[in-house]
C-alpha cells in the first residue's frame, strides 16, 4: 500500500510547528515517531494535507528526574527513557511499563509524546499516565497550558489537544514510600497490543491498611478506565484474599461494554480484566510490604 500525496515540513522549533498547524487549519498531522501514523498513512486511513515532522526539534528531547517527578520531553524516544539509569532506579513502574511496549525496534523509534497523543486505548503509556496522575504540557498559538491525565484522554484516538496544539512534555510523579505497584497484561503474542491490561498502585499506612489505591484498566474501553469503585473497596482496609477478590470482581463488573473484535469477545475481556486486577493487586501488595 502507498500513502496519499501530502506536503512535508520539518520545523526546527515548537513555534514553527505551531504556525504550520495554524496555517493548515486542521489538515496537518504531526509525525513524532511514526510507529502508529505511518501504517495509517499507508492504509489511507489518514489523509493529511501536510505532514509536520517534529524530529528536528531538539528542545523536545530530554529526560529530567528531580523533585519527585520524571519529566520527559515529548520527542524523547521510548527506548531512551527505558534505558535511562535514573528512571530504572527511581521509577520502576514506568520502566516496567515501557518494556511492554511492542518491541525494542519500535521503542527505538517511537516517542513518549507520540504514544500519549495517539491515545490508543490498548497502549501502556496512557494507562500509566492515568494511574500516576501525570500532567501534560501543551503549546499552542495562545501559549502553554497544563492538562491532567484524567482530562487528557477523551475517546478512541482522541485527546484534549486542540488541532493547533502540540504536546511538549509529560510529568510522571514518582511513587512515595510504602507503595507497591504492578502492571499486568495479556496479549496474543509478545509485543502485540494487550487484549486487556491493568496498572495497580497501592499505598500502605503504618497500620498496614491500604491508604491509597489506584487501579487503571486498558484495552477494555475507549480510554484508560479507572476502577474507582474497586479503589474505594480497598482503601482503609487491611488486604486479604477476600478483599482482593471483591475488588477484582467490582472492577470487572463496572466496565461498560468492553470491545468485541476478532481477537476477543466483550465477555472474555471482562473476565480477563477480573483475573488481571487480582494478580496486579496481589503483586502490588507484595511490593508495598517490601518497600
Amino acid at each position: 500500500m502507498k500513502p496519499p500525496i501530502f506536503d512535508y515540513a520539518t520545523p526546527a522549533s515548537v513555534a514553527e510547528a505551531i504556525a504550520l498547524l495554524a496555517r493548515y487549519e486542521g489538515e496537518a498531522k504531526l509525525l513524532s515517531g511514526g510507529q502508529s501514523l505511518v501504517p495509517l498513512l499507508n492504509m489511507r486511513l489518514a489523509r493529511p494535507a501536510v505532514l509536520v515532522d517534529l524530529a528536528r526539534i531538539a528542545a523536545l528531547d530530554w529526560v529530567r528526574v528531580a523533585d519527585g517527578v520524571v519529566a520527559i520531553g515529548a520527542m524523547t524516544r521510548q527506548r531512551t527513557v527505558e534505558l535511562a539509569p535514573e528512571v530504572q532506579e527511581r521509577h520502576p513502574l514506568l520502566h516496567a511499563g515501557l518494556q511492554l511496549i511492542a518491541h525494542p525496534q519500535n521503542r527505538n523509534q517511537g516517542t513518549i509524546g507520540g504514544s500519549l497523543a495517539h491515545a490508543d486505548p490498548a497502549a501502556e503509556l496512557p494507562a500509566l499516565a492515568v494511574a500516576l496522575d501525570a500532567s501534560f504540557e501543551a503549546a499552542g498559538p495562545e501559549g502553554t497550558r497544563t492538562v491532567a491525565a484524567a482530562d487528557f484522554f477523551l475517546t478512541y484516538l482522541t485527546t484534549a489537544l486542540a488541532a493547533t496544539e502540540i504536546l511538549t512534555s509529560v510529568r510522571f510523579p514518582m511513587l512515595p514510600a510504602r507503595t507497591g505497584w504492578a502492571i499486568q497484561e495479556v496479549a496474543r503474542r509478545h509485543g502485540d497490543f494487550a487484549l486487556a491490561g491493568v496498572v495497580a498502585v497501592v499505598g500502605l499506612a503504618l497500620s498496614g491498611a491500604i491508604s491509597r489505591a489506584r487501579v487503571v484498566l486498558y484495552g477494555v474501553g475507549a480510554t484508560p478506565v479507572r476502577a474507582a469503585a474497586a479503589e474505594r473497596l480497598l482503601e482503609g482496609h487491611v488486604a486479604d484474599a477476600a478483599l482482593l477478590a471483591s475488588a477484582s470482581a467490582q472492577a470487572a463488573a463496572d466496565l461498560e461494554e468492553p470491545l468485541t473484535d476478532v481477537h476477543a469477545s466483550a465477555d472474555y475481556r471482562r473476565d480477563l480484566a477480573r483475573v488481571l486486577v487480582g494478580r496486579a493487586l496481589a503483586e502490588a501488595m507484595t511490593r508495598a510490604h517490601a518497600a
